[in-house]
């Protein structure tokens, strides 16, 4: 064992014992990272390269800073995005998310697909609709100009229509005329910010992650815009916290212009998100 992989032994129960939900992952990370190789190549690193300042990102995610904030970049499905400060960092449970809304949408069977993602963030789920599904027209709405800051940047040279502006009154240029509708919202309930990860709680923007007593405001405001939006059989994907399976599809009903009302689970089989279609007239 070289003086990186020992190090990184010590650092792992550093932040075992931090209370970091993942310290092989990070430790690992980290120490890629600093040294400029990829996780794989770390027994590569020859003692007299060993940085000191491995100790010091350590130290920081023991403060359970986000791994992300420190690296500066985070992972969704095939890309590689830059976030931190400012920025919602974007979880592995909404890839479940896409993965839905891409085969939704090559099951429709449309040339060139519309899509609206609301509440963008970093641009994770936008970019990666455009990437995968290849004629897609993709449009993003974001409000929060710190959080744009990192999203212009994921976006550059991409095709996706970026806007500043309020999810609930975007796009109006578009009403009925989108085939897909998807959003990762803010859903936490006010009442539970005691027991939200400190990562979210103490780093990710306080708009990316409440949204009323009970979570639901906002999505209850994004069921209009997507009714609005979308085309008779346009559909919607709307993500939400897995303590809240079997809320959201109520709040997309017949009565409300809406059929096939229904939760998805994640990867760990946890009630992840909901979709629903807009009525044919």
């Amino acid at each position: 064992m070289n003086l990186l992989l020992a190090e990184v032994a010590q650092a792992t129960q550093r932040l075992a014992d931090a209370g970091v939900p993942s310290p092989r992952n990070d430790a690992e990370e980290l120490a890629a990272f600093v040294h400029g190789v990829k996780r794989g190549e770390l027994h590569s690193v020859r003692d007299a390269d060993f940085d000191a300042r491995y100790w010091e990102v350590i130290a920081r995610r023991e403060q359970r800073e986000p791994l992300q904030h420190i690296t500066g970049r985070a992972y969704f499905r095939y890309l590689e995005l830059q976030v931190g400060p400012g920025v919602f960092v974007p979880r592995p449970e909404t890839e479940s998310v896409v993965g839905w809304a891409i085969d939704a949408v090559r099951a429709m069977d449309v040339v060139e697909p519309c899509i609206v993602d609301l509440c963008t963030g970093s641009g994770a789920i936008a970019l990666a609709l455009a990437q995968e599904v290849p004629r897609s027209r993709v449009h993003a709405v974001e409000l929060s100009e710190d959080a744009l800051v990192w999203t212009r940047k994921n976006v550059a040279g991409s095709r996706v229509d970026l806007r500043q502006g309020d999810a609930l009154a975007a796009f109006p240029d578009l009403d009925g005329q989108v085939d897909l509708v998807v959003s990762n919202p803010p859903y936490i309930p006010l009442t539970e910010w005691e027991y939200v990860a400190p990562e979210a709680r103490d780093y990710d923007p306080e708009l990316a992650l409440f949204s009323g007593e009970d979570g639901l405001d906002l999505i209850r405001g994004i069921e209009r815009t997507a009714h609005r939006l979308l085309r008779p059989g346009g559909v919607v994907v709307i993500e939400h916290a897995d303590t809240q399976g079997g809320q959201v599809p109520w709040i997309f009903t017949e009565e409300r212009g809406w059929a096939d009302a229904a939760d998805h689970p994640d990867l760990n089989n946890r009630p992840r998100f909901a979709t629903a279609r807009k009525a044919l007239p």
